[in-house]
């Protein structure tokens, strides 16, 4: 059954002259300031017992009143799945995710995903929306993401998340040899004739990658990305954008280029990399109790290492 939240406040005079959204997120501290100005919309959140807009002024001394459910998570199954857990106390989980796992279920992935994983992991998880989930990985990225195990936590990181406090580095193999390093601001939204993309195009909501060479080799480079904002597909949008798409990539790798003069080993390593080349190696947020700035990392995963170190030796027979 779906968790039923019932609490109020009263608005205090400190108060009077904000908007009703405003105060809400001041004075229900444990939901994030979009999920209020949602349960206001939808006449959850009233004042004095009545409906009333995001942007309606208070005068203090009124009433709010929260009855809303939470979306239940016990509709999906746990799973005995495998996670790699980097970090875990009573308020945060960071798994470190395998290629080829799914984050939420959705049409075609109805269960084995890592939610299933969590739901299994941490039973309590089935009460917080999205099993604690704040940010995702496409299915065939690598690397770290936090889960949140508290309601109190999720909201916490969410606003963090917002605010573009959280650190997240990832590394990445491209097509193509770098000069140099640089940032790439360009809005990213869904493509205009195939929906199951994403593009650079002028409509998009703001994005910001940084990016610096680690390595050059023959016809690749091993590249470090740190991300401003979070918009699907952004590292790998923004670097094709540049002409320099991640290696393995189906969706923007474009056609597959050989160095020449690359061994045979090495061509047929390119061919048949199943993924695209990105590992998020590094994150970075406040802990949402504490306030301690938490900081981990995660080391590059088999098939980048081999793929990388086939590169290096590659590029060491042009000297």
């Amino acid at each position: 059954m779906p968790q039923t939240l019932e609490a109020q406040h009263r608005v205090p005079n400190a108060l009077a002259g904000c908007r009703l959204d405003q105060a809400a997120a001041e004075l229900f501290v444990d939901h994030s300031r979009e999920r209020l100005k949602g349960w206001i919309k939808a006449g959850a959140l009233t004042v004095d017992g009545h409906p009333a807009k995001p942007k309606e002024k208070l005068a203090g001394g009124e009433w709010l009143r929260l009855e809303a459910e939470l979306e239940d998570e016990a509709r999906f199954e746990p799973e005995a799945i495998p996670l790699s857990v980097a970090f875990e106390d009573d308020a945060v989980l960071v798994v470190d995710k395998p290629a080829g796992l799914v984050v939420h279920p959705a049409a075609g992935n109805p269960d084995g995903t890592l939610l299933n994983g969590l739901l299994y992991h941490c039973p309590t998880l089935a009460s917080v929306p999205r099993a604690g989930i704040v940010h995702r990985l496409d299915k065939d990225t690598t690397g770290l993401m936090v889960v949140a195990k508290t309601l109190a936590a999720q909201t916490a990181l969410v606003e963090q998340l917002q605010a573009r406090s959280v650190s997240r580095e990832y590394d990445a193999v491209v097509t193509g040899v770098m000069t140099a390093g640089g940032t790439v601001d360009a809005p990213i939204g869904r493509h205009p004739r195939d929906r199951k993309r994403q593009a650079v195009h002028a409509a998009g909501k703001p994005a910001v990658t940084h990016y610096r060479v680690v390595e050059r080799f023959r016809g690749h480079t091993h590249v470090r990305c740190r991300l401003e904002t979070g918009r699907t597909h952004q590292i790998r949008v923004h670097l094709a954008h540049q002409r320099f798409p991640l290696v393995g990539d189906p969706v923007y790798g474009g056609r597959l280029k050989l160095p020449a003069g690359a061994d045979e080993g090495v061509k047929t390593l390119l061919r048949e990399f199943p993924r695209q080349a990105l590992h998020a190696r590094k994150l970075a947020f406040d802990h949402p109790v504490s306030g301690q700035r938490m900081t981990l990392r995660a080391h590059l995963p088999d098939d980048l290492l081999l793929l990388i170190d086939a590169l290096r030796d590659d590029a060491e027979t042009m000297t």
